[in-house]
């Protein structure tokens, strides 16, 4: 496991541009107060399942933009380019990943339909405000994300279950953070469990699927939210020919500003 720094202070279009140049960290923590996403970019033929699938699950996979099939611009950051903005991505083939890469243009085919979905890093700026502590950031690691027994809805071709991100909080903060991310459905919203993970299936905290094992501190319980990884795990059981996606906790970092996606 390795330790990341977070530049909270980059513009969105600096991350960026660090990102082309083939810096690859995890984004959490980085350019604070702007919105980030998960990607999963298919072909045009499945193109209709994945929207479907998101609308069928929209706290797992909350739907901010779709492109036209072969276009890599997004209307969440104007120029940007979503087969190099991002610090890594995963490609993938009849379900199977088949490796890791830092810029995509070369696998990019030309009928590919990209969607944006919510990510709860969003949301953490908005904790930090607050002063709730994310033990992740402190100890410069990636959140931790875990398979559940949840299965989603099926959509088409696609199903498959719902993955959570997990984050320790204090238990006098638990009520504060749902408060707050209760208030930012689009990316996420409320978490889906608090505690006992074997409830969600999930045996051992310390062994997630994605991200980075987190330790807790006195007094913290463990607090789960939708997660935009849920797609991948689609990818598995569905096995489509192809696609490609972030790496998880490796967000496209997008010119929103958080409180464009806070309601009430």
């Amino acid at each position: 496991m390795t330790t990341f720094d977070q530049p909270a202070t980059f513009t969105p279009e600096q991350a960026r541009s660090a990102f082309r140049r083939g810096t690859a960290r995890p984004t959490t923590g980085w350019a604070g107060g702007f919105t980030q996403t998960n990607l999963i970019a298919v072909p045009q033929d499945w193109a209709y399942d994945v929207l479907l699938f998101c609308t069928r699950n929209p706290q797992a996979c909350p739907l901010l933009d779709v492109t036209d099939p072969g276009d890599p611009g997004t209307k969440l950051a104007d120029g940007a380019d979503l087969r190099t903005d991002l610090p890594r991505y995963r490609i993938w083939q009849n379900g199977v990943l088949a490796g890791e890469v830092s810029d995509a243009t070369g696998l990019w085919r030309s009928d590919m339909v990209a969607f944006s979905i919510g990510c709860s890093f969003t949301f953490e700026t908005a904790l930090a405000a607050e002063d709730i502590p994310l033990r992740h950031l402190e100890q410069g690691r990636n959140v931790s994300m875990y398979l559940t027994n949840r299965p989603c809805e099926p959509a088409g071709r696609l199903f498959g279950p719902m993955v959570v991100s997990m984050r320790y909080l204090p238990e006098d903060r638990v009520d504060d953070a749902i408060r707050i991310t209760r208030a930012m459905p689009a990316v996420h919203g409320a978490p889906v469990h608090i505690g006992d993970p074997r409830t969600l299936g999930v045996e051992d905290l310390s062994r997630p699927d994605f991200g980075d094992p987190v330790d807790a501190a006195d007094g913290d319980v463990p607090v789960f939210w939708a997660c935009g990884v849920t797609p991948q795990a689609a990818l598995m059981a569905s096995r489509p020919p192809y696609a490609i996606t972030h790496a998880p906790g490796y967000m496209f970092i997008t010119d929103r500003h958080d409180s464009e996606y806070r309601v009430g």
